[in-house]
């Protein structure tokens, strides 16, 4: 048996008595193909290309005119030693190193101090940028979503989990289902190819963990033909993305009121979501109603990978709610929108005063 003959043979794919016989097209009727998996390649691209055309006709001439501008931020003084230590060593030096490299440079400490603010000043995402970004997100996610609901609202499965693996897995799959699947994961696809390029936020690493994730979920229910429990994985996700994109917009705009109100509105569709119907849609639809076989406990296992980022994200969320209610905190973007970035900016007043010789979305 080759390689690829053992990667797909049924018994990893489908439940017990299924075979890939099962899932060939008859006259009528489409199921899901594995090669169809590759069209989220230039799927990929063609996403990227429509965010690009975007952000530069629609949202960059949008933020402008409503007022979104760019902080004026003092370029550094070209320096090679302190950007060759800037670049290798790090963003943010310690006061021993401060003063190692005032003394080599022939500057004073609050020049150097001085230099690295503005450096990591210029490398800070431009407020524009943020709101271009989140600009394309907002737009996505609300079409996903609501296209995602015009879809479903009529499915007896969805409202009858019962019916969801009837004669599954010999599911015909409706053309515009099997699409929106495929758009999901070109979506994603392209998340990951932009991620160099995008603002840097505070859970980085998360995000990276969660595309990978959402992918492989997507990639293998597609193949197994779990589209009907794989779609309403999805559309309960898009319920609180599009909106968390609209509270950075108005944080960016700098509309308090209507941001506070966006806010609270996420918090309360997000936790709802991610750690109430969505437990509940896994355990009803998939763990007490469905059999388990090699693919499916993969499933299970990337299913508890995203229930575990959905708790850590909403103990952040809750966190930031104390903070503001309790502490009076500035707002700041909610959950993942802390860029590192504004951080590192936001704690350099406090950490210059602390230096004996002074007079880091």
């Amino acid at each position: 048996m080759g390689l690829a003959e053992w990667f797909w043979h049924h018994e990893y794919w489908l439940p017990p008595g299924a075979t890939w016989e099962d899932m060939k097209d008859t006259a009528g009727s489409h199921y899901p193909q594995p090669q169809d998996l590759l069209l989220c390649l230039p799927g990929a691209l063609i996403l990227t290309t429509t965010r690009l055309i975007f952000e530069r006709t629609i949202a960059l001439p949008l933020g402008r005119r409503l007022g979104v501008r760019d902080k004026l931020r003092p370029p550094a003084q070209p320096n090679a030693m302190l950007e060759s230590f800037y670049l290798q060593l790090g963003r943010t030096p310690r006061q021993e190193e401060l003063l190692f490299l005032a003394k080599q440079s022939h500057l004073s400490l609050r020049k150097v101090q001085t230099w690295f603010r503005h450096r990591r000043g210029q490398d800070q995402p431009r407020l524009l940028q943020k709101f271009c970004e989140a600009s394309w997100r907002f737009t996505f996610y609300l079409i996903s979503f609501f296209s995602g609901l015009a879809l479903l609202y009529d499915k007896p499965w969805v409202w009858d989990h019962n019916l969801c693996w009837v004669r599954y897995p010999q599911q015909p799959l409706p053309p515009a289902l099997g699409w929106f699947y495929l758009l999901e994961l070109s979506f994603y696809c392209s998340l990951v190819a932009t991620l160099p390029f995008d603002v840097k936020r505070k859970d980085f690493k998360e995000q990276i963990l969660h595309h990978i994730a959402t992918i492989t979920l997507i990639s293998v229910s597609y193949c197994a033909n779990l589209i009907r429990f794989g779609v309403m994985v999805m559309l309960v996700h898009d319920a609180s993305d599009y909106i968390l994109e609209l509270a950075k917009l108005l944080h960016y705009l700098r509309w308090r009121l209507l941001c506070d109100a966006a806010f609270v509105a996420f918090a309360l569709v997000f936790i709802s979501s991610r750690l109430l119907l969505f437990p509940w849609l896994t355990y009803h639809y998939f763990v007490t109603k469905f059999q388990l076989f090699p693919i499916s406990c993969l499933i299970n296992l990337f299913l508890l990978v995203l229930q575990l980022l959905h708790i850590f994200w909403s103990y952040l969320i809750i966190q930031m709610i104390y903070s503001i209610i309790f502490q009076g905190e500035k707002r700041k973007d909610a959950r993942s929108d802390t860029e590192e970035s504004e951080r590192s900016e936001a704690e350099e007043p406090a950490r210059a005063r602390a230096e004996p010789a002074q007079s880091q979305g």
